[in-house]
């Protein structure tokens, strides 16, 4: 069992649902970066999401795509967010990271040199939004052979018949998109999910949580009461681009966390 299924696990015996919090590694740059993810797992994140920046970022909506220009521009690149993880690490043996971005950076530095430094740095799973299930071999088996879970996403347009190839070599948990388009677009209606969300279940006995849309802690609880956790990434880091201090942005994560938990 990876971090990522032991703490869903743990959850579940509690009778509690999961606080999934995204930030940008190296945003607005690497000390900072490292103070914001030091502290949340003390602010209640039960997950880490921790964004690999990426010149192109296509599923990222604006926020998203500021926080990964300010990290390239103070200097961050994969190894450095490789070595973001191993210092997190040096404090906290326990919380899951999840790293979320693109196939770019990891094929340019190769996937088998990726997947081994990142499970030595003490990376747990992988989001990987530009590989779909056809390219399974490139990248989603080698990393459960690493011992790396690997997340797939589904989205309101996964139907019935694309459902089942979507889920079939996922791991640690499944990623519900609960909007159509970008990140920070929309908000999530928890009317419009609880559907969705249900029919997933019925296919897969991994956890669901929800992301893209969930903004305020009485989002993230009205999703966390239908879901296995909810995730906030744009909201976060909206805050750190305006320049709020680690501890302020802590604060609001907490009352994320709050909410979630709250379900």
């Amino acid at each position: 069992m990876t971090r990522i299924d032991t703490k869903f696990a743990d959850l579940k015996a509690d009778g509690k649902s999961a606080f999934v919090a995204f930030v940008m590694a190296g945003d607005p740059d690497y000390d900072t970066s490292l103070e914001i993810v030091r502290g949340m797992p003390a602010a209640g994140v039960d997950v880490i999401e921790l964004g690999m920046p990426f010149t192109d970022p296509m599923a990222d909506g604006p926020a998203i795509q500021l926080a990964g220009q300010r990290a390239l521009e103070s200097g961050m690149t994969l190894k450095r967010t490789l070595q973001l993880v191993r210092d997190f690490r040096t404090g906290d043996s326990t919380t899951p990271i999840v790293l979320m971005g693109y196939y770019n950076p990891i094929y340019s530095m190769g996937v088998d040199i990726f997947l081994a430094e990142a499970k030595a740095a003490g990376v747990d799973g992988l989001i990987v939004v530009d590989l779909p299930p056809e390219e399974d071999s490139e990248l989603c088996i080698p990393a459960g052979k690493a011992g790396l879970n690997f997340i797939r996403l589904t989205t309101p347009t996964t139907d019935d018949k694309r459902l089942p190839k979507v889920l079939q070599n996922t791991s640690g948990f499944i990623y519900y998109v609960s909007i159509t388009g970008i990140t920070g677009a929309a908000s999530a209606s928890a009317d419009m999910v609880a559907p969705e969300v249900a029919r997933i279940k019925r296919a897969t006995d991994l956890p669901i949580c929800v992301g893209f849309g969930i903004k305020t802690p009485e989002n993230a609880e009205a999703i966390a009461k239908i879901a296995d956790g909810s995730v906030v990434g744009t909201a976060i880091v909206d805050r750190i681009g305006k320049g709020q201090s680690p501890a302020k942005v802590l604060d609001f994560i907490r009352t994320l966390a709050e909410g979630t938990h709250r379900a």
